[in-house]
């Protein structure tokens, strides 16, 4: 069935944030900061490893610099807070909406796993690469929803849309995403989860959804300079 691992991936975060608002309750404030001390660091670890696979730094570096100007011009933060904030007005009480949503939408829609998957469920294959995904996006949904709130459950539409459409035009997407495009989508995408993870542990706040839009002109730098 198409879009199945997409689907699971899906169920997977809502159903890990179902546990997590449960779980929440149970720790103290304490301990909460304790957890996102270290999912702060383990989000870290993650966007090291993918930001030092890349091999075209100055692709890297010209995709988030002019990204972030797009993204300034877009007003992505503003909207995607914006959001946030329509929400936390609607679940008020129910924690750090607006945050909890822009952080795990980041999260889960960043990296090689979430494309390549998505290729591979939309190329007819198990989509094995999404299963795994679902389970470590699950037990990371258990511990961002129990530090952040309910919020990280509505991270669950961007995740539809970005995989779901990857997985729907990926006859083409393989052709443009080659091995290299990818790698630095990931290497950008790794600075991204960096600056998230400086948010978690509450070091400062990155206009992290207004750099958003370097993933994607990643793809047309490498092309353009022949490097795909």
């Amino acid at each position: 069935m198409i879009l199945q691992g997409t689907l699971v991936n899906v169920a997977a975060v809502a159903a890990g944030c179902l546990v997590g608002r449960w779980a929440g309750q149970l720790l103290s404030e304490r301990m909460r900061n304790t957890m996102m001390a270290g999912l702060g660091l383990a989000v870290l670890l993650i966007g090291l490893q993918l930001a030092l696979q890349s091999q075209q730094l100055m692709i890297v570096i010209g995709s988030i610099i002019i990204g972030g100007l797009v993204g300034e011009l877009l007003n992505i933060e503003g909207r995607l807070e914006g959001f946030g904030q329509h929400l936390q007005r609607r679940f008020s009480g129910s924690g750090k909406i607006a945050e909890g949503f822009v952080i795990a939408s980041l999260l889960y829609c960043v990296g090689a796993m979430a494309i390549m998957g998505a290729l591979q469920d939309g190329l007819g294959g198990e989509p094995t690469i999404l299963y795994a995904k679902a389970a470590l996006d699950g037990v990371a949904s258990i511990a961002l929803t129990s530090t952040l709130g309910i919020g990280v459950i509505f991270s669950i539409l961007p995740l539809l849309l970005y995989q779901g459409a990857i997985t729907l035009a990926a006859g083409l997407a393989t052709t443009i995403l080659t091995d290299p495009v990818i790698t630095e989508m990931n290497a950008v995408g790794g600075l991204l989860i960096i600056a998230i993870s400086l948010d978690l542990m509450g070091i400062k706040r990155l206009p992290v959804g207004n750099l958003l839009p370097g993933v994607f002109l990643a793809i047309g730098f490498m092309w353009v300079f022949g490097y795909a």
